[in-house]
């Protein structure tokens, strides 16, 4: 530890709360939409694309809007924690002053 430096102290955790509902909410919307995204782009390359690979497309945008209901409907019990924590804030060192001596010729007088 170099001189005249404070050691750093300890950030403890203050709690363990989830993000808020709205951010939740707002990252299943997110999730759902791409998935019907990736749905629409199945059903227009089924119409377009012949042969075998038209039955994967069809398979795709008969699959993907069960899976984009069960992620979305995905409950808050597998939500990732907010940032935990406390932010330490900048204090100004404080400087060495001389304290008044209380000593034992104090007290005789």
């Amino acid at each position: 530890m170099a001189r005249g430096k404070a050691p750093e102290t300890e950030v403890y955790t203050i709690t363990g709360a989830q993000r808020g509902l709205s951010q939740e909410q707002t990252g299943r919307t997110r999730k759902y939409l791409v998935s019907m995204g990736i749905r629409t782009a199945c059903v227009l390359g089924a119409i377009v694309v012949p042969g075998w690979p038209r039955w994967v497309l069809i398979a795709g945008a008969v699959v993907l809007p069960y899976l984009a209901v069960v992620i979305a409907n995905a409950g808050r019990e597998n939500d990732e924690p907010g940032q935990l924590g406390v932010k330490a804030l900048a204090q100004p060192a404080l400087g060495r002053s001389p304290l008044p001596h209380h000593g034992a010729q104090d007290s005789i007088s």
